[in-house]
């Protein structure tokens, strides 16, 4: 019998969002604009999920993911994706030891609370399937032996778009473990100004505004967030409407679609949306949270068919129309944790 939740009390969780916004404000400090990247990687934290961020050079994909480390006073380790990295460099290794005649392991750098995989794409397959095991189970195997990460641990990941000459595409499979895929883009005028500045000037030193122990805690009040039952059943159907997107009224972009999202995809669609919640001082989550996370949590598992590419159909755009043809639901919020009930109204007074 599952243990039952214990609802949490909501200036508990308005103290956590206070925290978290004073955590975004110092990571701010160093990073001019890309508001949704940061948010994300937030959220990403929160719900122990992994994210891949896509942008070309100098959008301080590396600087943002970095500063966050210092920021939560978490260990932080930086891989150089290359392809002639071997699975050692990641993991780890057996070395013998002459004076002991005995082998000893030697850990790898993945063995941190954040990884930065910097150019994940420039690696080749053998690493991947190292990273890989590291990512889903949060272990590693050296020899014949198994070894637990770190709690938390989380892979950020970064990828460049505009380079094919020694990388290689990352496995599906692989694709399916991030949470988040987040693409970056470039700065307006005013923010570039800014970030000019700043880099001619010295930088503040980041100051820790959050503790391990307390970031453990931040994850479990995550895990505690309400979600009524219309709320998955929305996340479900956007997911469902990257496989079949007749049953959301868009029949003709089916030849567009090879392979729609996992089922992994809802369950991050709502593990997203209850980290969002607290971030935004709710203990609840509502079906704005999931819509707000889906072209992330969606973009990256959607293959496009040969007929799309031919007709020249962009994925975002047809990301978005899926996400807009699949009706928010209508949650009213009673006081759920007096009576355990909620009432509920769909859009659609047919559904």
């Amino acid at each position: 019998m599952d243990k039952p939740i214990t609802p949490l009390e909501p200036q508990a969780v308005i103290d956590a969002s206070s925290r978290l916004r004073t955590l975004l404000f110092e990571v701010k400090k160093i990073i001019v604009g890309q508001d949704l990247m940061l948010e994300r990687m937030l959220v990403a934290l929160l719900a122990r999920g992994h994210i891949l961020i896509e942008g070309v050079p100098g959008l301080a994909k590396t600087l943002a993911i970095k500063t966050l480390a210092e920021a939560i006073g978490a260990s932080f380790k930086r891989i150089q994706f290359t392809p002639d990295l071997v699975p050692a460099d990641l993991i780890g290794t057996r070395i013998y030891n002459p004076k002991e005649a005995a082998f000893e392991v030697e850990l790898g750098p993945v063995f941190a609370n954040l990884i930065l995989a910097d150019e994940i794409n420039r690696a080749p397959a053998k690493i991947q399937s190292a990273l890989l095991e590291a990512m889903q189970e949060r272990q590693v195997t050296i020899g014949k032996e198994t070894y637990k990460l770190p709690d938390p641990f989380l892979v950020l990941a970064t990828q460049n778009p505009i380079e094919s000459e020694g990388t290689y595409f990352l496995p599906e499979a692989q694709v399916d473990r991030f949470m988040f895929k987040v693409v970056v883009g470039y700065p307006g005028m005013h923010e570039e100004i800014t970030v000019v500045e700043r880099v001619s000037a010295k930088f503040p030193p980041v100051e820790v505004q959050l503790s391990h122990q307390e970031l453990l805690e931040l994850q479990n009040m995550a895990d505690q967030v309400y979600v009524h039952p219309l709320v998955i059943e929305y996340a479900v159907n956007l997911a469902r409407a990257t496989r079949e997107p007749g049953e959301v009224g868009q029949p003709e972009q089916r030849r567009y679609i090879s392979f729609g999202a996992s089922p992994r995809a809802s369950v991050n669609l709502i593990l997203g949306a209850k980290a969002l919640a607290i971030l935004r001082g709710r203990e609840y989550a509502l079906p704005e949270d999931v819509r707000d996370l889906a072209p992330e949590v969606l973009r990256h598992r959607i293959i496009l068919s040969y007929e799309a590419l031919a007709d020249g159909v962009q994925l975002e755009a047809l990301l978005a129309r899926l996400i807009a043809a699949v009706p928010l639901p209508r949650v009213h919020l009673g006081d759920p944790h007096r009576d355990g009930r909620l009432l509920s109204q769909p859009n659609n007074p047919t559904a």
